[in-house]
């Protein structure tokens, strides 16, 4: 069998151009959601910023409908606060927060170990004075139906701050 290699060598231009795996470890080519608008957000289970499930849940009921996609990525390199596995995150976040929203597999964001889609993402949306690695639990990403990074969020931006962003996002 041959080996296809021009993907793993070509430079990202979009979002559209990663693939994401489920919690059951299907990929996700990320093109699957083109035309949509996504909220990136990597999250943790026993974080000070865990709540905000809540309010992303809230952002997913009231603009799912209108094309918004918020995607979570747990993440265990802040305090080890998310080291359950895909299975335990997975209830957790339907059990204590009625998650609907799509969560993926545990990801590194930072690191050599980090996705290539994180990479792509802190590279498009760096950090205050430039930084590229994400900062602690619930960092977030808005990106346009372009598969453009429109804007990065700190974890203390809470998701209902972002409501005018995601309209404006959505109507374009």
């Amino acid at each position: 069998m041959q080996v296809d290699h021009r993907k793993a060598t070509m430079t990202p231009t979009s979002v559209y151009d990663f693939d994401a795996l489920q919690m059951n470890g299907q990929a996700v080519p990320l093109r699957n959601y083109q035309g949509q608008v996504l909220l990136i957000v990597n999250t943790a289970s026993a974080c000070g910023f865990t709540p905000q499930f809540a309010g992303l849940e809230e952002l997913h009921q009231q603009y799912a409908g209108k094309g918004l996609v918020v995607l979570g990525f747990p993440c265990n390199q802040f305090g080890k606060q998310d080291p359950g596995s895909n299975d335990e995150i997975a209830s957790f976040c339907q059990l204590n927060y009625g998650v609907s929203f799509p969560m993926m597999a545990k990801v590194d964001v930072n690191g050599a170990d980090a996705t290539p889609l994180y990479r792509w993402l802190t590279a498009e949306a760096p950090g205050l004075l430039g930084t590229k690695a994400i900062k602690w639990n619930f960092t977030k990403f808005l990106i346009g139906k372009d598969g453009q990074v429109i804007r990065r969020y700190a974890p203390l931006d809470k998701p209902a701050a972002l409501a005018k962003d995601i309209e404006a996002a959505l109507a374009a």
